[in-house]
């Protein structure tokens, strides 16, 4: 029988079922493997073992079970990973007391107010002349029933507190309700709402929660006949909501990406919402900001492929181009999309969804698209000409990643300019791309304690026993004596257990994790790189670290020996230092 709802989840998920709906694993032997979404790198450091239900990055040295994994990647505490996972398994949670409000954590509170406030608005779309209004709107713009059920859009009335009144009837408190966002203090005490007299777009995360709302205008109020109002307001930064981390329709298109191998990218709420209506499932939406550097790092955990519906200007410096500029930086394939005329693809879609097909098999690549662009609009044949392709295009190309793709377009930028290829890498040489252009954020840059030679030489000496338990036999008493306390404590597993090794449930929970990490450490080494060669190796150089610190430890206690003029003593440590140093000589030849 199950103890908890832990043990329950832990028995109906698998850890990578958990893993691979956040990102892209690839089996490589009993184990799967990826690029670490904790840290910076190319190759493939990140490994996630289906036997132990564990996984490690070699890279960063973060790992644990999938409840560490949830925590870490979606930022948030035990109790709130515990009810999300709970969710995917079909566990039930009980709460701890009578008072549901008494167990909750601050997160789940917010999240409950961001899914009433969804409900609110969807209810007023539909149940007032102003909501019925929108609707239409709606159904004009090409959003059919379906869709406005999906995406859950709603109204928010032009009432000052109308949200916020409900919300405070349903016993949540002013302050949530402004950290949440969905309400503003007056300057003479008070609140109202945000959101008033919009079509609401709720925001939701990877897991398809409520963690924000987008507002659009769509007739003239009050309000917006006496100043200027915005056409679109969204949801302010809060606990739930970051911008910079948030793709809208991402929760929706994020397997259409993996199947696809491609993600497509628009501008607008809108341009997902049709796309997905029309069968394009692998889109989203910046919702008008700039690409950022955690928006890139997700989109990558399903697809390396980008294909961007943006405005682009290539010479200019908007923050669209330092978005695509951060993208070409991190690896991506990137691509453009054409749109004729001021067409958004909400429009292409809603007139004929095949034109769409058109302009997604019509992409052109980054590259090529900045030669165009730029070419179309300078006169190469000029030295001034030659100098302004070469100040747009020369960061372009030394920010590619990839050396073998860069010559190619090093080679390509040097005909156009019909200049030598050498003088076109001298120019390169001189650019300077700032660290924002890599995405390296100084948080983002793990510094791990380096381990010391003994440190080392005991986690090499337990895999090669993991892998070779005949080797055990060759251990003596001092040998297991100098190993670290938590070491031995592996040691002694090993000598009692015979491959496959499982660990029992009453093993101490640091032990259990140190004997795991270890084991994944070993299935993970290609086959034939442990020999017994190798295993003596270690275990020389293992023993000669141990006798030179018995050495030293030997040489301190003479000198306090001299010093108190204990000849007695004296006589006797020496004789123990000869031993030693003729114990390391004979090492030493062997």
């Amino acid at each position: 029988m199950l103890n908890s709802p832990v043990d329950e989840i832990k028995n109906r998920l698998n850890i990578i079922d958990v893993i691979g709906s956040y990102i892209k694993l690839n089996k490589a032997g009993a184990n799967y493997r990826a690029v670490c979404p904790f840290h910076s790198e190319k190759k493939p450091s990140f490994f996630v073992s289906p036997s132990r239900q564990i996984w490690h990055c070699f890279g960063c040295n973060l790992g644990g079970g999938m409840f560490d994994f949830v925590m870490k990647i979606e930022n948030i505490e035990f109790g709130d990973a515990l009810r999300l996972l709970a969710q995917k398994a079909g566990v039930e949670l009980k709460p701890l007391s009578k008072e549901s409000v008494q167990w909750k954590t601050e997160k789940t509170r917010l999240y409950d107010i961001c899914e009433l406030a969804a409900q609110f608005f969807q209810k007023q779309l539909s149940g007032s002349k102003k909501g019925q209004e929108a609707k239409n709107y709606l159904l004009n713009r090409g959003i059919n029933e379906d869709s406005i059920e999906k995406w859950r859009l709603g109204w928010s009335p032009e009432a000052w507190q109308g949200l916020f009144d409900f919300l405070i009837g349903r016993g949540f408190r002013v302050e949530e309700i402004e950290r949440v966002g969905l309400a503003i203090k007056k300057d003479g005490g008070g609140c109202f709402d945000r959101f008033r007299h919009r079509i609401i777009f709720p925001v939701f995360d990877l897991n398809s929660q409520v963690i924000g709302f987008g507002g659009r205008i769509f007739e003239q109020t009050k309000d917006s006949e006496r100043q200027e109002v915005a056409k679109y307001i969204n949801s302010p930064a809060t606990p739930l909501y970051d911008k910079s981390r948030i793709l809208y329709g991402l929760d929706r298109a994020k397997m259409a990406m993996r199947q696809k191998d491609a993600c497509v990218l628009v501008e607008g709420y809108t341009d997902v919402i049709m796309a997905h209506q029309a069968g394009y499932e692998n889109v989203a939406a910046t919702s008008g900001t700039a690409l950022t550097v955690p928006q890139l790092r997700i989109l990558k955990r399903y697809s390396e492929n980008l294909l961007t519906a943006f405005d682009m200007d290539v010479a200019g410096d908007s923050a669209t181009k330092r978005g695509i500029d951060l993208a070409q930086s991190l690896g991506f394939n990137i691509k453009v999309l054409f749109f004729p005329g001021d067409k958004d693809p909400a429009d292409v879609i809603a007139k004929n969804p095949s034109d769409w097909e058109k302009i997604l098999a019509g992409a052109k690549s980054i590259l090529d698209f900045y030669f165009d662009t730029t070419f179309s609009r300078i006169d190469s044949k000029t030295p001034e000409g030659k100098k302004a392709a070469s100040k747009i295009l020369l960061p372009v190309i030394k920010r590619i990643p990839n050396q073998i793709e860069k010559s190619f377009w090093t080679q390509q930028l040097a005909k156009k300019l019909e200049i030598k290829e050498e003088d076109v890498l001298e120019e390169m040489k001189k650019v300077k791309l700032t660290d924002e252009i890599y995405g390296l954020e100084p948080a983002e840059i793990e510094s791990q304690p380096q381990k010391s030679r003994k440190e080392l030489l005991e986690e090499r000496l337990i895999i090669l026993f993991m892998r070779l338990p005949q080797c055990l036999e060759n251990l003596s008493a001092s040998d297991i004596a100098f190993f670290s306390p938590p070491n031995s404590q592996v040691l002694a597993f090993l000598q009692q257990h015979q491959p496959p090794y499982q660990i029992e449930p009453a093993t101490e929970p640091q032990l259990a994790t140190l004997i795991n990490y270890l084991l994944l450490k070993s299935e993970i080494e290609e086959d034939g790189v442990s020999s017994q060669e190798e295993f003596q190796h270690c275990l020389k150089e293992f023993r000669c670290l141990e006798l030179k610190g018995r050495l030293d430890r030997i040489s301190q206690n003479i000198k306090k020996a001299e010093d108190a003029k204990d000849q007695q003593k004296i006589e006797v440590l020496i004789e123990e230092f000869n031993n030693c140093s003729k114990l390391l000589c004979d090492l030493d030849k062997q």
